[in-house]
């Protein structure tokens, strides 16, 4: 009787314990934690989530923030894909991990970072490196999903060739910074469009098709009906009445189109 006592005694720390941690038992074999690394000499604070219980290499995988910067919402999806088996990084594109209150700043922090687009390849080329050497990972298996600003980043480096599985774009920008060249797009690629997003033109759409026609990339384009810009963030409807931006969640379409990068993700790393 003492022994039951006792066992259930010692259940009921070990619950409280993982209670004031802010995750339950069932949720512990996923290892989240803050991390830093560095880009030029700028320190990159980054999240990095997987699960404990892997016994074997797993694929990475990148995740590109919206244009507010590093944030909860893009630690949440590295969450996400830990718990589906991958090895995920959060990174930080802007430094120092800041993050935009308002609009205004959100545009400044990602227009800057477009137009210095050599800096940008090194950030994320620094997270890349980074994932790669993390004791999980296996290093010839790395892919990047963004959002919004995201999007467009992960949309860029595979333009440039970066050596990556595949990259998926979910209500991301479609601008080049430089046009792939023919051959240039390793990396297979996938977006994830809302159809009546308002920051995206039916001429910007496509001319992105034809250009990655013209490079050989293997593309799948999937828009979804109804859907607006940052259709997959549940935040997206405060943000939209907060600053009055043609922004807003959409349940159904974020739910198929985690579906579709999921099985993109299988696809290609064959798992």
């Amino acid at each position: 009787m003492k022994k039951a006592l006792l066992s259930i005694s010692a259940l009921a720390v070990i619950c409280t314990i993982f209670l004031l941690a802010g995750v339950s038992p069932a949720d512990a074999k996923i290892r989240q934690k803050a991390v830093e690394y560095s880009s030029d000499g700028v320190v990159m604070k980054g999240y990095l989530a997987y699960d404990t219980e892997l016994r074997v290499k797993r694929p990475g995988v990148l995740i590109v923030h919206e244009w507010w910067g590093h944030n909860e919402y893009a630690r949440k999806r590295a969450r996400m894909l830990a718990e589906m088996g991958y090895v995920a990084l959060a990174v930080d594109m802007y430094g120092d991990g800041r993050q935009a209150n308002h609009p205004e700043d959100a545009g400044k922090f990602s227009s800057e970072l477009m137009k210095n687009f050599d800096t940008a390849q090194k950030r994320f080329g620094a997270a890349m490196d980074f994932l790669k050497k993390q004791r999980p990972v296996d290093p010839a298996k790395i892919a990047a999903i963004g959002y919004c600003f995201g999007g467009g980043i992960v949309l860029n480096m595979a333009r440039q060739g970066a050596d990556l599985k595949g990259v998926a774009s979910f209500h991301g920008s479609f601008a080049a910074v430089k046009p792939a060249l023919p051959g240039a797009v390793k990396a297979k690629v996938l977006v994830l469009h809302g159809e009546d997003d308002k920051f995206v033109t039916a001429e910007q759409i496509a001319a992105f098709r034809q250009e990655m026609k013209a490079a050989g990339a293997d593309l799948n384009f999937i828009s979804y009906p109804g859907a607006v810009h940052s259709f997959t963030n549940p935040d997206a409807d405060m943000y939209a009445k907060k600053f009055n931006l043609p922004l807003g969640y959409n349940a159904e379409a974020d739910k198929k189109s985690w579906a579709e990068l999921k099985k993109f993700l299988e696809m290609i790393f064959k798992k």
